[in-house]
């Protein structure tokens, strides 16, 4: 099982010691006092756990940056159906994704096109 070492309090060592912590594998240090660090801590964690954000977009509309669907890595269409809806999917017939994961923006995709991080998909149903 993954596992990251995450040090807090670095702010109250001397800078040799957070180098040391800091160059041990699977180690993050920190200081929530003062805010140091933090955005690499969840950088790090997203990164470990392999979670991929998924933005959804109405037909006619502008897709919604404000609100994301957390996925794991991997994840296809098909359970991003059935992470929205359970009934999505038996309704689904086909979507439109803008991203990474498509050779051009818009592409049209079926049920097994697998998701990557921050796209945006458009489903469209029967």
């Amino acid at each position: 099982m993954p596992c990251l070492y995450v040090y807090n309090k670095v702010d109250q060592i001397s800078i040799e010691e957070v180098d040391r912590l800091a160059h041990r594998p699977n180690s993050v240090v920190i200081s929530c006092g003062m805010k140091l660090n933090l955005d690499y801590l969840l950088e790090t964690l997203w990164e470990y756990l392999s979670l991929i954000c998924i933005y959804t977009k109405k037909r006619g509309e502008r897709p919604d940056f404000n609100d994301a669907i957390i996925m794991r890595r991997g994840a296809s269409v098909e359970h991003v159906c059935h992470r929205i809806h359970r009934t999505l999917a038996s309704q689904f017939k086909y979507a439109l994704v803008w991203g990474t994961s498509t050779k051009y923006s818009p592409q049209r995709v079926g049920v097994t096109h697998i998701m990557e991080h921050e796209d945006v998909i458009q489903i469209v149903k029967k």
